[in-house]
C-alpha cells in the first residue's frame, strides 16, 4: 500500500512542542506510531505539498548520497560519537534538502527511543530493504560501523555496474538517434523537393523511387502522424503491461532468451544476486531473511521467482545449492561455488568472489556488444542513406540515358 506524508505537531514527555513529518499508510497509522513513541498529538494533517512534489518529481535523493551517508556514518560511529550526534552532523552535511529532512526525522525518532533500523524503515525510498536489514543485523551484533561500510560497498558496486552499462550504451543510442533524425529529415525536407522536380520532368519513375516517394508522403502526412500516435500508444500499453507481475515475468523471461543480449542480462542478474546475498550473509542477516531481500531486489522477475522457490526449499530443510541446481537460471559453476561455500563455512566470501567474476563478465559482454553494434550501425546508416540517394538519382540517370 502507498505511503502518505503527514505533518505533525506533538508534545513530548518533557512537555516540549515538537514538529515534523512522518510517512504512513493512513492518518490513523501515523497517529498510532506517534503515540507509541510517547507523544501527545496536537495536530496531524496530510502534507499536500509533499504529495504534489512526489507526483511531479519523485525523490531527489541519489544513490551516491546514500553511499556517502553510510561511509560518513560508519566513520563517526567508529570514532565513538552517539547515534543522535552522528545524525545531527550528517543532516547538516546533506547535499539535498530531501535527504537532510529524512536524516533529521531519523534523528528525532532515534532520540525518541526507536532503534536506528526502525527509524530508517519509515523512509523506504532512500533506505531500501537491504539497507534496513543490514543495519538491524549490525545493531544486534554490535558491529554497526562495519555493516554500514559493507552497505556503502554494495551501493558502490551496483552503481559501478550501472555506470559501465550506461557508458557503453551511450554511443549506440546516440548513433541510433542520429540515424533516425537523418532519415526523418530526408523524408520530410529532401525527398519532397526531388518529388516536385520529378513531376516537372514527367515520365514513369523507377520502382525504388516510387517506394521512396510513397514513404515520404506517408511520413510527412496523416499516415505518419497516425503511425506516431499508434507507436506512442503501443509504448504506453507495453509499459503498463510490463508493470504487472505476469507481464514483467514474461518480458524478463524473453530478455533472458534473446540472442547476444540474453547472456548479458543473465550475468547482470547473477552479479546482483550474488553481491546482495553475499553482503547480507556477511552482515549476519539470517539466510531466509537474506533470500527474501534478494528476491525483492533481484531486478528480474524470473530470477526473483527462482530465489523464492529456493527459499521455500530451504525452509523445508534443503541446502542452498540443491534447489539452486534445479533452476535453469543459475549455471552449474555458481551452484558448485555456493556448495563449496556452504561446506567450508565461507559462503559470504565465495559469493563475493562469484559476484566479482560476474561483474567482470558483464563488463566484457558490454564491451563485446558495443564493438559489435558500432560497425553494424555505421553499415546500416551507410546502406540506408546510400539507398535513398540512389533512389533519388535514378530518374536523373534515366533522363541522361534518353538524352544520349
Amino acid at each position: 500500500m502507498a505511503t502518505v506524508t503527514f505533518k505533525y505537531s506533538v508534545r513530548d514527555k518533557a512537555g516540549k512542542v515538537v514538529g515534523g513529518k512522518l510517512e504512513g499508510e493512513s492518518r490513523d497509522a501515523v497517529a498510532a506510531k506517534l503515540r507509541q513513541m510517547g507523544y501527545i498529538i496536537l495536530e496531524l494533517n496530510e502534507d499536500r505539498l509533499a504529495k504534489l512534489t512526489k507526483i511531479q518529481f519523485g525523490t531527489t535523493i541519489k544513490p551516491k548520497e546514500i553511499t556517502i551517508f553510510a561511509r560518513q556514518f560508519a566513520t563517526m560511529i567508529n570514532a565513538g560519537l552517539s547515534l543522535t550526534k552522528c545524525l545531527s552532523i550528517l543532516a547538516g552535511q546533506a547535499e539535498s534538502k530531501e535527504m537532510r529532512e529524512v536524516i533529521m526525522q531519523v534523528g528525532r525518532d532515534v532520540e525518541a527511543g526507536q532503534s536506528l533500523s526502525e527509524a530508517m524503515a519509515k523512509h523506504p525510498k532512500p533506505f531500501p530493504p537491504i539497507f534496513i536489514n543490514m543495519v538491524r543485523a549490525g545493531e544486534t551484533g554490535g558491529v554497526l560501523d562495519e555493516v554500514l561500510l559493507r552497505v556503502a560497498d554494495q551501493f558502490e558496486a551496483d552503481a559501478s555496474l550501472k555506470a559501465t552499462i550506461k557508458s557503453a550504451m551511450t554511443y549506440p543510442i546516440a548513433m541510433g538517434s542520429l540515424v533516425l533524425i537523418v532519415l526523418v529529415a530526408m523524408m520530410i525536407f529532401v525527398v519532397p523537393t526531388f518529388q516536385k522536380m520529378f513531376s516537372d520532368m514527367g515520365g514513369e519513375l523507377p520502382l525504388p523511387t516510387q517506394i521512396l516517394v510513397a514513404v515520404s508522403e506517408a511520413v510527412s502526412g496523416w499516415p505518419g502522424l497516425i503511425a506516431l500516435v499508434v507507436a506512442i500508444g503501443a509504448y504506453a500499453g507495453f509499459k503498463l503491461w510490463v508493470g504487472t507481475e505476469s507481464g514483467r515475468f514474461i518480458w524478463d523471461g524473453m530478455k533472458l532468451r534473446m540472442p547476444i543480449i540474453g547472456g548479458m542480462v543473465q550475468k547482470m542478474a547473477l552479479a546482483r544476486f550474488t553481491r546482495t546475498f553475499g553482503t547480507l550473509v556477511s552482515a549476519g542477516v539470517p539466510i531466509l531473511s537474506a533470500l527474501e531481500i534478494v528476491a525483492e531486489t533481484a531486478g528480474n522477475e524470473v530470477v526473483a521467482r527462482a530465489v523464492k522457490k529456493v527459499r521455500s526449499a530451504i525452509k523445508e530443510g534443503e541446502t542452498i545449492a540443491k534447489p539452486l541446481s534445479e533452476s535453469p537460471v543459475f549455471p552449474s559453476m555458481l551452484v558448485q561455488m555456493i556448495a563449496v561455500g556452504e561446506e567450508t563455512g565461507a559462503l559470504d566470501a565465495m559469493l563475493s568472489k562469484v559476484a566479482d567474476f560476474y561483474d567482470e563478465e558483464v563488463s566484457n559482454a558490454v564491451d563485446g556488444l558495443t564493438s559489435l553494434i558500432e560497425p553494424l550501425m555505421m553499415a546500416t546508416l551507410g546502406v540506408v542513406v546510400g539507398g535513398i540517394v540512389i533512389a533519388l538519382y535514378m530518374p536523373m540517370f534515366q533522363v541522361i540515358t534518353l538524352v544520349k
